[in-house]
């Protein structure tokens, strides 16, 4: 019964079954689709944008959930049970895991980093028209030891692939590997970095600025009106 209602769906657009089924691949293969990432992610995505309902009931039969950010321009999927940022959990899922790869320690802390750091652009306003943010890979290093009490890995081959993997993953963006080694060069940290920490992990982290001391002391004063 899917497969015909989506032959059907199909039938009305101009999209094939072969590539209806490629994009699905690549979705579930990579876990994300990034428009400005390069010129055939953005053809994915947009092919993505004219099935978007059919890929949505295709998935849901096996419990994936998908974000989907209008504004970036991004989409990214869930494996069952996950907890996505932004959208409400499923309180009876039987599921404890999913299919996708889950992200080494290594992999999580330098997320983290990029998330607040992240949070502090956007609070100062920093954050280009696509809602990307440049950071120096010398501040990164910084940023790292000093809320994580740890360096970046040291080896050059390591440090590479764990950039490699969060460029995979859609949460960075540098323009070659050779540049990792150098502390001037930048990197650019994609919005999507907001689906893999939520508020509340992002509030111990980062915690919100205090109140102005004038703000806070007129306030004291005012209670003691009161």
């Amino acid at each position: 019964m899917l497969q015909e209602m989506i032959e059907e769906g199909l039938a009305d657009l101009t999209i094939s079954a072969d590539e209806f089924s490629q994009l699905l691949i690549r979705l579930l293969d990579y876990g994300v689709l990034c428009r400005d990432e390069s010129q055939i992610e953005g053809q994915f995505y947009d092919r993505y944008l004219q099935c978007s309902e059919l890929v949505e009931d295709y998935l849901s039969l096996i419990k994936v959930r998908i974000q989907h950010d209008r504004r970036f321009c991004f989409v990214r999927i869930f494996p069952p049970g996950a907890s996505v940022p932004g959208m409400a959990d499923d309180d009876h899922s039987a599921y404890n895991s999913g299919f996708r790869q889950r992200p080494s320690q290594q992999e999580v802390a330098l997320i983290l980093v990029l998330r607040v750091e992240y949070e502090k652009a956007l609070r100062d306003g920093q954050v280009d028209d696509k809602g990307c943010v440049v950071l120096a890979l010398e501040s990164l290093a910084i940023a790292h030891k000093n809320l994580l009490k740890r360096p970046l890995p040291d080896h050059a081959g390591e440090r590479r692939a764990l950039f490699k993997r969060l460029r995979q993953l859609r949460l960075i963006r540098y323009n070659s590997e050779q540049e990792l080694d150098l502390a001037e060069s930048w990197i650019s940290i994609h919005p999507s970095v907001t689906s893999f920490v939520d508020d509340e992990v992002l509030a111990r982290l980062y915690p919100p600025d205090p109140p102005p001391l004038d703000s806070a002391v007129a306030a004291e004063e005012g209670d003691d009106v009161l």
